[in-house]
């Protein structure tokens, strides 16, 4: 039994959550948080074993985190910046992409690994009884400790290079990163519950996330979807594609970090006017934030009536 179990079990005797009990919405969720709070040690040592397991005789250790996407940022640079051309319309574009797949690797993380967090404690689940909650939280944790790695990253080349943005559009960055990990909380605490009982549901979320990751303005910009409205005569195209939460969170993530997508560059030549962004962004940021809160309550009492047979399931 490892440290993690010998606390489980500890903190799990004074455990009074009635499952099968009915309370109210509120009552309920507020009683879930209420647990993984008195359980808090519990959650650090999860996320450090979550971390400790994915490197595990690894020699590289956490470099692995900034592997895959440093790996991608080099073919969509390669391929989409230089062969496709679109670094001739985006000025720094080496930022602009990785500043996207910074946030989108925090995002699709929390999503992955969360969807198969209870599967993946199989064995804690069955021999302790705790909130369940913990182990997608713990997972979230566990991505935010490599979003700070290659956030440092992505700090670091854009003070390198001269282009750290001294404005008020810093805020936009922790609003873009509450978005997207409120979304990620929500459809980990879902998807690892219906998880348990359909085991299809993590391959499904591997090809959803590759759908919305090019659904997403991560390697071509906005401004490429509003020309394409407007070539098309399809003024409904741009709130379209804002549904998306992801969208509206990289595209402030972006605002926040990519100073150069906020001024006019001379491009080869070619003078680049400075990147549209939707005129009500921050309203639209409001309120995709006040919906992924919204998720997360139903998400929650979702498993929360899901959770009951979990140790039998699995």
């Amino acid at each position: 039994m490892d440290k993690a179990q010998r606390v489980a079990h500890v903190e799990a005797l004074p455990f009074e959550r009635t499952v099968a009990g009915r309370v109210g919405v509120f009552a309920g969720l507020w009683r879930a948080i209420r647990d993984v709070i008195a359980r808090r040690e519990l959650l650090g040592l999860l996320v450090r074993r979550e971390l400790k397991a994915r490197y595990k005789d690894s020699s590289l250790g956490f470099l692995w985190s900034l592997i895959k996407p440093l790996t991608m940022l080099l073919i969509y640079f390669v391929a989409i910046g230089q062969f496709l051309g679109a670094a001739r319309a985006i000025p720094d574009f080496a930022i602009f992409v990785y500043a996207g797949l910074t946030l989108w690797a925090l995002y699709s993380e929390i999503v992955v690994t969360g969807t198969q967090s209870i599967l993946s404690n199989a064995g804690l689940i069955k021999k302790v009884y705790l909130p369940r909650e913990i182990f997608p939280l713990a997972a979230t944790g566990s991505a935010f400790v490599n979003f700070g790695v290659q956030f440092l990253i992505l700090i670091v080349a854009v003070v390198a290079l001269g282009q750290f943005p001294i404005s008020w559009n810093l805020l936009y960055i922790p609003v873009a990163v509450a978005i997207a990990a409120v979304y990620g909380v929500a459809l980990a605490l879902l998807l690892s519950a219906v998880n348990v009982y359909l085991r299809d549901i993590q391959y499904l979320v591997e090809v959803g996330l590759l759908v919305f990751f090019w659904a997403s303005p991560i390697v071509y910009s906005w401004s490429f979807v509003v020309e394409a409205g407007e070539r098309s005569d399809l003024p409904w195209l741009e709130s379209t594609y804002l549904i998306n939460p992801m969208s509206t969170a990289i595209l402030a993530f972006q605002r926040g970090i990519w100073a150069a997508g906020s001024e006019e560059r001379v491009l080869g030549g070619v003078t680049v006017p400075p990147q549209p962004w939707p005129a009500d962004l921050d309203l639209r940021l409001l309120i995709t934030f006040v919906v992924g809160l919204v998720l997360v309550v139903v998400a929650q009492r979702v498993f929360s009536r899901l959770q009951g047979n979990f140790a039998q399931e699995i």
